[in-house]
């Protein structure tokens, strides 16, 4: 299933949203600081197309990668361009490559990743458990090809969703990739009534 209805992507589009208020309050409270996160873009497309949208191969990222586990097997991975991740660990007067600035991406990954999971295992009526996460610095490509190399040849589309991050007056960027097992997208969809 590679088309989908403009109500199917609208079903996604919501769950996005609901999961980024969610993921917004719950970093906020970790920061201790007005967060504000806005999806603009959800897509669902073939794998490929959804690596080309996150960026070109040779440009740094720092990655939060935090496998699912449960009635659907994935792995999320947000994306922070170097820039925003410089710019979200500065808030804090840390570097993003150094210990302290890798564990603050970790555990701003992990807060946003399993809000967004908790929030589609509730709506689905799945049960979905995010696995701790791991934190990667590397180019785009590496980052998702070690990704993929550990998932197989299982993953044939991935649901993308571009975010805008507001922490204070400061502005960041993200993209967030969910790589369910095949079918696994078709399979929320079905679960959602569409």
């Amino acid at each position: 299933m590679n088309a989908f209805t403009d109500m199917q992507l609208d079903a996604l589009r919501e769950l996005a949203n609901i999961g980024s208020g969610n993921a917004g309050t719950a970093l906020g409270s970790m920061l201790g600081k007005t967060v504000d996160i806005s999806v603009p873009t959800a897509a669902v497309m073939p794998l490929a197309d959804a690596v080309a949208v996150a960026g070109r191969p040779d440009e740094l990222r720092h990655g939060v990668v935090v496998p699912v586990a449960g009635e659907m097997e994935a792995v999320v991975v947000l994306l922070f361009p170097d820039p925003d991740a410089r710019t979200l660990c500065g808030i804090y007067g840390i570097e993003p490559s150094t210990p302290d600035g890798k564990s603050m991406l970790g555990e701003v990954g992990n807060i946003l990743g399993t809000s967004y999971i908790n929030v589609l295992a509730q709506m689905v009526g799945m049960e979905l458990e995010p696995r701790p996460p791991q934190v990667v610095e590397d180019m785009l490509g590496a980052i998702l090809e070690s990704v993929l190399l550990g998932r197989g040849e299982d993953v044939d589309q991935a649901l993308i969703l571009d975010s805008d991050l507001m922490v204070e007056d400061e502005e960041c960027s993200l993209s967030f990739l969910l790589l369910p097992n095949h079918g696994g997208i078709k399979l929320l969809l079905e679960k959602l009534g569409l």
